[in-house]
């Protein structure tokens, strides 16, 4: 039987990622993540037989984060918007470095106003690399709508990067 610490050291940094970027606040993001394992700890103590715990996990995290939308506090902090300066660059020199971050800032904006079911695709395809069969499954959507979701995503995507270039 796996542990939870064995669960928690291979599934934390891709189920943080995964609430980043759904929720674009790193806030909030820490806050589900730890309601995610949270969840992981209750349905450990009950389940006995063997799954895919990625898999549930990412569909856990998916919901928690549409969870966190729909409260009140979410609409308040949306209209307020985000500061995304801080994102860290990899870029070395101080010109790319600015260039960078301004880039950086543009894509998080662009993905945290694209509509939910999209952004949700994009992460879960682009970010995390889920296969589109996998993220219809966990979305309980058709490979067809994953698609469509990911073309129109990606496209907003490339016009906010080529409307500053």
């Amino acid at each position: 039987m796996i542990s939870y610490d064995d669960l928690h050291r291979a599934h934390r940094p891709r189920v943080s990622r995964l609430c980043r970027v759904l929720l674009a606040d790193p806030d909030e993001a820490a806050d589900t993540v730890q309601d995610v394992f949270a969840r992981l700890h209750e349905h450990l103590a009950v389940e006995t037989r063997p799954m895919d715990w990625g898999a549930w996990l990412t569909r856990v995290a998916v919901n928690a984060c549409r969870d966190r939308r729909r409260s009140g506090w979410w609409r308040w902090w949306r209209e307020r918007g985000t500061d995304d300066a801080t994102l860290p660059s990899a870029l070395r020199t101080p010109e790319d470095e600015v260039i960078g971050r301004e880039t950086q800032s543009r894509v998080w904006a662009a993905i945290a106003g694209l509509p939910q079911r999209q952004r949700e695709v994009f992460a879960l395809r682009q970010i995390e690399g889920h296969s589109t069969a996998d993220v219809a499954a966990m979305l309980g959507i058709s490979a067809g709508s994953v698609k469509r979701h990911l073309f129109r995503a990606v496209a907003r995507l490339r016009d906010v990067v080529k409307e500053h270039t």
